[in-house]
């Protein structure tokens, strides 16, 4: 619980006193509306067929990850030292050992910048490309335009029984899908994959109801559905449309993609060992069940990355076993032919103060919000390897080499998804509202 707090102290369970537990625990139903809504008819050639999304929540110090500062004062780069990877002068800091060795298979950019210092604007930002239009505290839930998996949820929709947009365990504050409606909310699948009783809610049957007898009632209930009902026309029937929900509800319930999707015991301990037995590292290996599955969009968000203080000994004890699991989900990818055709994506809403701080009445060092620099890692569908982009000065006060945007980074998802990042939707009143309003990709990396 500890990892999915912010210096704010919002958890989960404050989200239901915020009123939106409704899209935190999105149905089931609701889920699958999209299924049968638009595919995407234009825009730019895809790479990538699908979208796992590593949610940072809080915000990663990117001195710590993947920009360290060796040639800056102490005060400045910190206790970890850097390390050298596959690419010749670009370092990384010490803990990310997997993937300094792997950085031939994935992209870095070094240089997204933007003016949003607080966990909710920035979350906002980073998640749809959008700034929030009025200025809002650093504990809001913000919901001005729709977020990525929303909108690829809307655009691509899905080809079988599985929802097409997926967050575990639950929903960022800006993750949702605004004026596209709940229909685009994520399944959020809520249960940790690291316990034995895990579960995926609405897709087992209950223990008291035998698979005879719920297909003996699903088979009443089609029967019933037969009978002409009085003084009804189809189209205005609102029962008639609530049935094509049940019965995609039902396709769910008894689908093996699904049922093969979430079975994650089906993997052989090695490979839940190479993930790491904690429940990111299984959240990242059910990621890839799901999109090996069909599913276009999944957000494994990963809470507790706000340091403001005791920084150096979290991320010593913490960094090692997320630099193991993202490598591995990268590795596996590749290994099993998806990565070509899979977008790994891994960030937070922004990175952290250049010298280090020690707040008032804290006595460990830790540091602040800071959104002039950050770190992204973006790997697969056909992201070039060994890639850096940008680069930020010698304290890592700022970007300062090819600075970009957050509306350049999102661009560069939807481009390569396939979706026309310059697209204007709308809204249910027929506002216009462009999916990015600068949709220029970031070139390097399409």
């Amino acid at each position: 619980m500890a990892r999915q707090r912010n210096c704010e102290g919002t958890t989960r369970r404050d989200c239901l006193q915020f009123g939106i537990g409704a899209l935190l625990g999105t149905g089931l139903v609701d889920s699958l509306r999209v299924l049968g809504d638009s595919k995407n008819t234009g825009g730019p050639k895809a790479t990538a067929k699908r979208c796992i999304l590593i949610w940072m929540d809080g915000g990663p110090s990117h001195f710590e990850t993947f920009d360290p500062k060796p040639d800056a004062p102490t005060e400045f780069r910190g206790e970890f030292s850097p390390i050298n990877t596959a690419v010749p002068g670009t370092l990384f800091s010490e803990h990310m050992v997997k993937l300094a060795a792997s950085l031939d298979d994935f992209a870095m950019i070094r240089s997204i910048r933007h003016n949003q210092g607080n966990h909710g604007a920035g979350n906002h930002y980073m998640m749809t490309g959008s700034p929030p239009r009025i200025p809002v505290g650093c504990g809001a839930f913000v919901s001005f335009h729709p977020s990525m998996g929303s909108v690829v949820a809307k655009e691509l929709g899905n080809n079988n029984a599985l929802p097409p947009y997926f967050s575990m365990p639950q929903m960022s504050r800006s993750g949702g899908p605004n004026f596209l409606g709940a229909r685009y909310a994520p399944f959020v699948v809520a249960d940790d994959p690291n316990k034995q009783s895990f579960k995926v809610r609405d897709v087992a049957l209950p223990k008291d109801l035998a698979t005879t007898r719920f297909d003996q009632r699903t088979d009443l209930r089609s029967k019933i559905d037969k009978m002409v009902r009085l003084n009804d026309e189809a189209a205005a029937d609102p029962v008639a449309a609530f049935d094509q929900y049940f019965e995609q509800g039902y396709n769910l319930v008894t689908s093996p993609e699904a049922q093969a999707a979430f079975n994650i015991n089906q993997e052989s301990d090695a490979t839940r060992d190479r993930y790491g037995r904690d429940s990111f590292g299984q959240r990242c290996l059910l990621a890839r069940r799901l999109v090996e599955g069909g599913v276009p969009f999944v957000t494994v968000y990963d809470g507790g990355w706000d340091h403001h203080q005791n920084i150096f000994p979290t991320l010593r004890k913490r960094l090692p076993e997320w630099d193991n699991s993202v490598a591995a989900l990268i590795q596996d990818l590749k290994e099993r032919g998806l990565l070509d055709s899979t977008l790994v994506v891994a960030l937070g809403e922004f990175g952290r103060t250049p010298k280090i701080s020690t707040l008032s009445g804290q006595k460990t060092p830790g540091r602040d919000h800071w959104a002039n620099a950050m770190s992204v890692l973006m790997a697969g569908g056909g992201t070039p390897g060994g890639t850096v982009v940008g680069a930020t000065d010698r304290k890592g006060f700022s970007a300062v080499d090819r600075v970009l945007s957050p509306e350049n980074f999102v661009s560069t998802i939807y481009h390569k998804l396939g979706i026309d990042p310059g697209k204007v939707l709308y809204t249910p009143q027929g506002r216009p509202a462009h999916l990015v309003s600068d949709a220029t990709p970031i070139r390097e990396l399409v």
